[in-house]
């Protein structure tokens, strides 16, 4: 049997973030509502940090661990985004330029809303599984941030932040896609695709987001649970509550996964409340620890979903971790994958919680100049050269080298290493 999965894997969630309870307090929102939430901490990205800063700063662990045999195995790069800043060049050019790659290699960018992470890794896996070039390793990063500027809009697609703020993060995660999936093997074939077109969130200008929030939600919802259910057409003997000891969700926000589970597990299982809630605390908490401190990264979610599954859950010995993704507009997948013992040591050996944990938390005040200033880097921007003088705790903050922006010289960005 062919193997395929992902051989290392890396998340970058930026340099700063905001308790999001303080801003709630901040904009005066229900609290009783924001709890619904399930959020804690958000990354917000800074002028000076971009879709390609963290891109970079997520892979580069990975491919200084490479040998040079091994690195120059990396024969693609896919980034996948919802970010991007050109609506013709693709940043995995700079991505690969960055981080020193063979010239031999496809050089190209997904955007598909949130789905677009989980569309790279099973392009990624399909060229692995096809042996066109047998040994080939392939890169790919899902990038992503968020941008809150209102658009002017009709009735229909409204751009209200009151809820959407507390929750939009930023960030990306790096995985190389091999035939030595030591993080995470994929069960090959045991795919559930569903999507239509619905018009439930969108961005109608390249940095504003838009949408309809209850239709999202029920989208969310029907394509859950149709997307299982095609997964266990192709899955002889496939059983949502015994098949998986973990569930990866994408994750817009936990009060979302958690509607979802619920209703997986009323509707398939016919689970009584009381189950429910320890069947979820059990399966899918492990994998919301880190998008509960990050927030939702659009396309890069469903990828840190299943990395904070395999920091935080038990894998003494094997275990099978079903995976959904979900983009708007819309289009869904329910996958799965086994993950062992030395998966899980592995990706602590890339002390993901310790990188969190030394970003720097900033003050409402921060933040609100942040908002403020946010245009200097928003897409089209053609010269800029960004201010190194603002908030200079977050650029020290991981004690380490870390890629930022440094300017934009006719529309061409610069990038600069700062310890």
């Amino acid at each position: 049997m062919r193997l395929a999965g992902i051989e290392a894997m890396n998340v970058f969630a930026g340099t700063a973030y905001l308790n999001v309870e303080k801003l709630a307090e901040h904009r005066n929102l229900d609290t009783t509502r924001f709890e619904n939430l399930l959020m804690k901490e958000k990354t917000v990205a800074l002028p000076y940090e971009d879709p390609i800063t963290y891109a970079v700063n997520a892979a580069k662990p990975i491919v200084d661990a490479l040998s040079p045999e091994e690195k120059d195995r990396i024969e693609m790069v896919i980034t996948c985004t919802e970010s991007s800043f050109d609506f013709g060049k693709s940043m995995s050019t700079y991505c690969h330029d960055l981080l020193g790659l063979n010239r031999n290699c496809r050089l190209f960018e997904l955007k598909n809303a949130c789905y677009s992470g989980v569309a790279g890794i099973q392009n990624a896996v399909n060229f692995i599984l096809s042996q066109v070039s047998p040994g080939a390793k392939v890169l790919v990063i899902a990038t992503d941030l968020s941008r809150f500027m209102d658009e002017e809009g009709g009735e229909g697609l409204t751009a209200e932040w009151s809820f959407a703020e507390p929750s939009g993060g930023s960030g990306a995660v790096a995985m190389l896609i091999s035939d030595k999936p030591y993080i995470f093997q994929v069960d090959v074939g045991a795919n559930g695709y569903y999507g239509y077109e619905v018009m439930d969130t969108c961005r109608p200008t390249a940095d504003t987001d838009a949408g309809d929030s209850d239709l999202s939600l029920l989208s969310y919802l029907d394509c859950c649970e149709n997307a299982f259910l095609e997964y266990k057409k192709r899955v002889e003997g496939a059983d949502f509550a015994e098949s998986f000891t973990y569930l990866a969700y994408h994750t817009p926000f936990g009060g979302m996964v958690k509607g979802a589970h619920r209703n997986m597990m009323r509707k398939l299982i016919k689970s009584k409340p009381q189950a429910i809630e320890e069947d979820f605390e059990r399966r899918v908490m492990p994998g919301m620890n880190y998008c509960q401190r990050v927030g939702n990264i659009m396309g890069a979610t469903t990828a840190l979903a299943l990395a904070s599954t395999i920091d935080n859950g038990r894998f003494e010995t094997p275990q099978r971790v079903g995976v959904f993704s979900y983009g708007s507009g819309c289009c869904s997948e329910f996958f799965s994958g086994v993950i062992g013992k030395e998966g899980q040591e592995r990706l602590h050996a890339m002390k993901i919680s310790e990188q969190f944990d030394k970003r720097h938390e900033l003050t409402m005040e921060e933040y609100d100049n942040l908002l403020i200033g946010s245009n200097a880097v928003k897409f089209g921007t053609r010269n800029v050269v960004l201010d190194s003088s603002f908030i200079p705790q977050a650029r020290s903050a991981q004690g380490k080298e870390v890629l930022f922006l440094k300017e934009i010289k006719e529309f061409h960005r610069e990038y600069e290493w700062v310890s």
